[in-house]
């Protein structure tokens, strides 16, 4: 039976995760079969190449996923896929393939003519770059985490009883967090303000954002495993981010866009501890060497 799609120029998600048992893969799957885009941004950690080297963990939801995204190629719906650091062998194949296009950076061109950088991420994150055996072992304290999440979480359905983020708590209770957010917010937008960008969009911190600063938009898409978010752009240029609940009804077309005050509360919660905090000098030389490829004009 055919289904009414919601039309929107452009669909930007990341961080899924697929491998991991805590992705959230059947909100995600709800929102593609809820829209028709004119092009896809996967905005990296689409596939958890960390994971399936340990454990192999492949869902027949998975390929529903997959079959879903060629079909909306298929229909027209160009595809774009900057990876991250869980899928980043993907970064030796810098060519287009039949149905999607590979790069580490694009820039995206709006409606209204304004350019915005579309990237992952991790490569501005210093922790990534100078020590990653930190962030392996942050990838397993956040495993943990996941695993806590899921059996808390599964108790209080059970009782009727709201989610509670457990992640994004812990995030906003440690100072050193708070103020690593802060800093790859500010990182990213003084490089998209050096490619003469009005905006950025990422993922890979797992926090759906939208934040204004320096003349430059930042927008984080969010993830699939702690809060089912991406981010619509629509014809008029306008940008949302929308929210799939997390126990979603199957037979049910609905995507809860997020409150812009709900969203400004969030960022306040997560700045708090940071206040008064001088953030650490920038080096705005561009990161990435290669030629960046140019989005939908």
């Amino acid at each position: 039976m055919s289904r009414h799609r919601a039309r929107v120029r452009t669909l930007f998600f990341s961080d899924l995760h697929l491998g991991c048992p805590y992705a959230r893969v059947e909100p995600f799957l709800e929102l593609l079969n809820q829209h028709e885009p004119q092009y896809i941004y996967i905005v990296g950690d689409f596939i958890d190449g960390w994971r399936l080297r340990k454990h192999w963990h492949w869902e027949p939801v998975y390929n529903a996923i997959l079959s879903r995204l060629f079909e909306m190629s298929q229909a027209g719906t160009q595809i774009f896929y900057t990876p991250g650091n869980h899928d980043d062998f993907l970064r030796s194949f810098r060519f287009k393939f039949d149905f999607v296009e590979i790069a580490d950076q694009f820039i995206h061109h709006c409606p209204n003519g304004r350019r915005i950088l579309v990237t992952h991420g991790d490569k501005f994150d210093q922790v990534e770059k100078k020590a990653k055996w930190i962030s392996v072992l942050g990838s397993f304290l956040y495993d943990s985490i996941c695993w806590v999440d899921e059996r808390i979480n599964r108790w209080r359905r059970h009782y009727q009883l709201s989610r509670w983020p457990i992640a994004a708590t812990i995030k906003r209770s440690v100072k050193s967090a708070v103020k690593f957010v802060s800093d790859f917010e500010e990182t990213l937008m003084l490089h998209a303000q050096s490619l003469k960008c009005q905006g950025v969009i990422c993922g890979h911190i797992h926090t759906p954002i939208v934040v204004e600063k320096h003349g430059v938009t930042y927008y984080n898409t969010g993830d699939w495993i702690e809060n089912s978010t991406a981010l619509l752009e629509f014809e008029d240029g306008r940008y949302e981010i929308v929210e799939t609940p997390h126990d979603v009804n199957r037979h049910a077309d609905q995507v809860i866009p997020l409150d812009p005050a709900e969203v400004e509360r969030r960022r306040q919660e997560l700045l708090a501890e940071a206040l008064g905090t001088r953030l650490s000098p920038i080096d705005d030389t561009p990161v990435l060497a290669v030629p960046l490829p140019t989005g939908p004009t």
